[in-house]
């Protein structure tokens, strides 16, 4: 045994490294209430502490950990913590970081069967408690990705290879030169992942048949065309500004009838069907072919848990399928059959934990806050003569000041307060302020703290501190 593995098995044996990152940890939780929600100017700058050439001798590990403590832990955004709003990021439930420290210890390759039994065990659960919350057909099956680009563009292929192969056309065996022709079907407010994995797939933007979409960001249905079995169309659960749902039990109907897939994006929104009261925005969501939703957002599963469910196992193997001499397929779940990845993280296992700690209980009732919390903020923004622009169905609030140059002003301001963070984005050609409530943590006390940002901005006209 050499000097570096003699070093590496003490490490392992004394847990002294261990023992400090958990103690960092603890330190982190401790203070994540109260931390800046975004990073001081300080802690930015000292993140060039790490812009060094690489040394030529090895390090003591102990270093490592606090260096990256030190200077990484006051960089970070407090995800986790109860007011960060943008992006539809989400938080993190406290039984899943536990056990996502012991899974990453366990460091499976989840691909197969035989590289980890128990991931490949755990996704077969969650593929089927998945299936009994959402009330989708049994034939249907999941495959666990990085996150909804990745679950879009698995569902988008499947989509790809199940139509073309019904019109006579294998495109592994014969490529897209000389395919029959698809029609891709989407509204005006389709996702940007959307479009990306259009891109990559070989379908174009000017190929795509754009529709029209209401105020709310929902299609138009009555603007949809003649469907037919060449057709692929797009829906949302959730629009990533106004937190809208398409209405899938209308284009359902209409596509089941003449062979046509339906794909939905449901990054966030999909998880409206897991509660009691919200269920209805998702009114046969059930009916589609496809469907792409994250764990890491709603359900609060730590990074990254993207899941692709598709009703059709034949057209998404065969759409992700992988060969080699090497591979050894086993009579269990093979979890890299329903992935476009051969080495994957075993990512279920988190998403396994969130849900069996939850419960069915437990999902319809953190859901269900989310949707409370926006709605005491839209109340409250209201109050202070904001203009709320959406109807708040689900978890998103998108507002607006007098103009432009004003809202701009007021995301400014929030931010640089580092209470909160809300991001901006572009609404029927307007400027406005999206705030997505998706955490665990965020109380009506997180609420009543941010609407007392909002109240300062005004009163101080959008002056910076």
């Amino acid at each position: 045994m050499n000097r570096l593995q003699k070093q590496m098995k003490r490490e392992f044996e004394d847990k002294e490294l261990f023992e400090q990152a958990r103690s960092y940890a603890y330190e982190y939780i401790d203070g994540i209430e109260e931390m800046n929600v975004f990073p001081s100017q300080s802690s930015l700058k000292n993140l060039t502490r790490f812009d060094e050439p690489l040394q030529e001798k090895t390090i003591r590990a102990k270093e490592i950990i606090d260096q990256l403590h030190a200077f990484g832990s006051p960089a970070t955004i407090a995800q986790i913590g109860g007011r960060y709003f943008g992006f539809v990021n989400g938080g993190a439930v406290p039984v899943s970081l536990g056990v996502k420290w012991l899974s990453d210890i366990w460091d499976q390759c989840g691909g197969l069967y035989l590289t980890s039994p128990v991931n490949a065990m755990l996704e077969d659960v969650c593929e089927n408690w998945l299936k009994d919350i959402f009330d989708f057909p049994q034939e249907t099956v999941a495959g666990f990705v990085s996150g909804t680009s990745m679950a879009n563009l698995c569902g988008l292929a499947a989509a790809r290879f199940h139509l073309l192969h019904k019109l006579g056309w294998n495109v592994h065996e014969s490529g897209l030169n000389g395919a029959p022709k698809l029609r891709i079907l989407a509204h005006e407010q389709v996702h940007a992942s959307v479009k990306k994995t259009l891109g990559m797939l070989g379908f174009g933007t000017n190929s795509i048949e754009w529709l029209p979409s209401d105020d709310q960001g929902r299609l138009v249905v009555k603007e949809l065309p003649k469907l037919d079995n060449h057709c692929l169309i797009l829906l949302q659960a959730g629009n990533v500004n106004t937190g809208a749902f398409d209405d899938f039990d209308t284009v359902c109907d209409l596509a089941n009838q003449v062979g046509a897939w339906v794909h939905i994006d449901g990054a966030f929104g999909l998880w409206a069907r897991a509660t009691k009261t919200l269920s209805h925005l998702t009114k046969g969501m059930e009916k589609a072919s496809s469907w792409a939703v994250d764990g890491h957002k709603t359900l609060n599963t730590p990074y990254d848990s993207g899941i692709i469910m598709c009703r059709y196992p034949d057209a998404l193997v065969s759409a992700l399928q992988s060969t080699g001499e090497y591979i050894i397929y086993s009579k269990q779940r093979d979890p890299l059959l329903y992935t476009p990845e051969m080495s994957k993280r075993s990512r279920a296992i988190e998403l396994w934990a969130t849900m069996k700690y939850l419960g069915k209980d437990g999902i319809d009732q953190m859901i269900t806050t989310f949707h409370e919390r926006a709605k005491q903020l839209e109340l409250g923004l209201r109050k202070l003569g904001l203009k709320v622009i959406n109807d708040v169905v689900f978890n998103q609030v998108l507002i607006a000041g007098e103009n432009d140059e004003r809202t701009k002003e007021m995301i400014q301001y929030v931010q640089e307060s580092k209470e909160c963070w809300v991001g901006g984005s572009t609404w029927q050609e307007k400027q406005v302020i999206r705030i997505s409530i998706c955490s665990w943590m965020t109380s009506k006390q997180d609420i009543e703290r941010t609407i007392a940002v909002f109240e300062k901005a005004i009163k101080n006209k959008c002056r910076l501190y």
